[in-house]
């Protein structure tokens, strides 16, 4: 048993502790939360560690796409969406040991920076053996598309399958699903296949309204996709706009039994918020890439009509392809700095718990409270002196305690 205390500590649900003190036994599970304010206080029975900032739980990073980690700085900055996927369409092809080393590094280097879980994005099996074997809890979302060419829904199925089944599964903590790629990508006899695939309570993710071609694209039938499929052999000229984001049509297709995790949604309306919730039978989660968005579109959501709405929004990363680093401390640093009005609780709420339980990991992660083993970090350099006060800033810091 270990004792840990700072000047506060953040459990998340609920309120913040001062000079609180957190017991954790060997095995990293949370045994007490100690508040010296409560009159039925009773110190420890050793010394706690202090330690400097406030204390909470691990990051949950509910989007990530490790297998591309060795194209880190291969695709430019401030290109757009259509062509950032030609690089990655056209560029991930490297030999297979260096993308062994870039996934071991990258997986380590999400540990490091206190990060518990990771929602990840597979087309491939590259990174299967690494997540067996690491401290991180993996959320596996093998990602199946087929340029919305029905003719090809079957055969993409049956090669993204092979993928499905080498995926690290329940046997090891970690969990798995079938997921579209994006609205304009899927067909809908792959939608169908997708939707047999997943037999159980999963959470599923899909891009969502990402770009304005996209938007375009649903709402005239116009823009700059019918050039970009060309460009790999398909056509779009039977597509048929729905007058609607793209978000209403992948709810058309999509199983809305299913726990659903948005990504990216930097066009998404208050509309299609309210939408979305209302179609969701088991939970809606908007996921955000705030770095990730400025590296390819040099835009961000607005957050604050995520706010407005009662979404619940969770934070990821992307790919190194889109991304200077893996870590959710930038990205809470990115809203804080373009976005400041976002408060440091919904921040962290986003990063911890509201992460967990999309991933469905809330049982034991994202939140400081007994019987949970979230991990525990250390959030010093903040701006500000009391929870009123807080903001992360260009000195914020976040060390891994357990």
């Amino acid at each position: 048993m270990t004792y840990h205390t700072a000047p506060w500590i953040y459990p998340i649900t609920s309120a913040p502790i001062k000079d609180g003190i957190i017991a954790i036994s060997d095995n990293g599970k949370i045994e007490a939360l100690l508040d010296p304010a409560s009159p039925t206080f009773m110190a420890p029975a050793a010394a706690p560690k202090k330690h400097d900032g406030i204390l909470i739980p691990g990051f949950i990073n509910t989007h990530c796409h490790l297998e591309l980690s060795h194209l880190a700085g291969k695709s430019q900055t401030g290109k757009t969406l259509l062509p950032f996927l030609v690089d990655v369409v056209t560029m991930r092809e490297m030999p297979q040991e260096e993308i062994n080393a870039a996934i071991e590094k990258w997986d380590a280097y999400m540990w490091e920076q206190g990060i518990q879980a990771v929602g990840d994005i597979c087309n491939k099996l590259d990174t299967a053996a690494v997540k067996r074997k690491s401290p991180i809890r993996y959320y596996s979302f093998v990602e199946m598309f087929d340029f919305l060419q029905p003719d090809r829904a079957e055969a993409s199925f049956e090669g993204y399958k092979t993928v499905y089944e080498g995926q690290s599964g329940v046997m090891d903590s970690n969990s798995k699903s079938a997921v579209p790629h994006a609205p304009y990508t899927v067909s809908d006899p792959l939608y169908e296949l997708i939707n047999g695939l997943n037999d159980g309570n999963e959470t599923v993710s899909i891009h969502s309204e990402e770009t304005p071609a996209e938007d375009e694209l649903f709402r005239h039938g116009t823009g700059g996709f019918h050039d970009f499929f060309k460009g790999f052999g398909a056509s779009i000229e039977g597509f048929k706009a729905t007058g609607k984001g793209s978000i209403f049509h992948a709810m058309d297709k999509m199983d809305p039994e299913k726990r659903t995790l948005f990504v990216h949604n930097t066009l998404t309306t208050a509309e299609g918020i309210r939408a979305a919730k209302a179609w969701g039978k088991n939970g809606v989660f908007f996921a955000t890439c705030p770095n990730a968005n400025l590296y390819i579109e040099n835009r961000l959501p607005r957050y604050d009509t995520f706010i407005a709405e009662g979404a619940k929004v969770t934070v990821g990363t992307d790919s190194l392809t889109s991304n200077w680093q893996l870590s959710i401390l930038e990205e809470l640093r990115a809203i804080s700095k373009y976005q400041s009005y976002v408060p440091f609780d919904t921040l962290l709420q986003w990063a911890t718990i509201n992460g967990a339980e999309a991933l469905q990991f809330d049982h034991e992660l994202g939140s400081l409270e007994v019987g949970k083993k979230p991990g525990l970090l250390s959030l010093a350099g903040l701006e500000g002196d009391t929870p009123e006060s807080f903001r992360i800033g260009a000195l914020t810091r976040v060390q891994r305690i357990v």
